[in-house]
């Protein structure tokens, strides 16, 4: 496999690079089971960090609509730690509260696909999302909550599998109405459930 992603990744380049690593781990790649592994391997580096489509968000006028908390929750997507190039599982809830616009719900799960799509840290991935639904509503009322299990805690390090660590944003209404901010916790942990 040859050739360039829209992120500039030279695949053959990758492809390369894992041929070496696997001979560097006393692998041979020539073997059954390992024969397209590198190709394999680059293909994915690739499709993982060039997604499909954009964060784009547009909110629609609903000039009636206002005081309500709009959670979205049941997101999920996954991630590399840049630290340990290790994947992290991470569930995603944000919540907004219209005043004359609303946001596409489906506009959420691509926003946080967009920005899961790298090497990452969950608590820059969560300001992402945070800083861009404030860019989107034109205000600072959002909220979000990421809730990630990381395999660089869970298989390796200290192996601790049920470790969930969580990051909470609170903007504007959020952040000094505690109320609506318990609102947001209360909706949040249910949609989370048992780990």
């Amino acid at each position: 496999m040859s050739g360039r992603s829209a992120k500039g990744i030279d695949t053959g380049r990758v492809g390369s690079l894992i041929t070496q690593l696997l001979i560097e781990l006393g692998e041979d790649p020539t073997r059954e089971g390992l024969i397209g592994t590198p190709d394999r391997v680059a293909a994915w580096w690739s499709a993982f960090l060039s997604p499909d489509g954009t964060a784009t968000a547009t909110p629609f006028t609903e000039a009636r609509l206002s005081g309500q908390l709009v959670v979205v929750g049941g997101m999920s997507v996954w991630s590399l730690c840049e630290h340990h190039l290790l994947p992290m599982h991470l569930r995603v809830t944000a919540a907004y509260m219209p005043d004359g616009e609303v946001v596409g719900l489906s506009k959420f799960a691509r926003i946080a696909q967009h920005f899961a799509s790298r090497l990452q840290v969950r608590e820059r991935f969560t300001r992402q999302i945070a800083e861009y639904l404030t860019d989107v509503i034109g205000r600072e009322d959002v909220a979000v909550a990421v809730r990630g299990v990381h395999l660089c805690m869970s298989m390796r390090g200290v192996r601790m599998e049920e470790a969930r660590t969580t990051t909470v944003h609170a903007g504007g209404c959020f952040r000094t109405n505690a109320v609506l901010s318990q609102q947001f916790l209360t909706v949040t942990v249910a949609q989370w459930g048992a780990p």
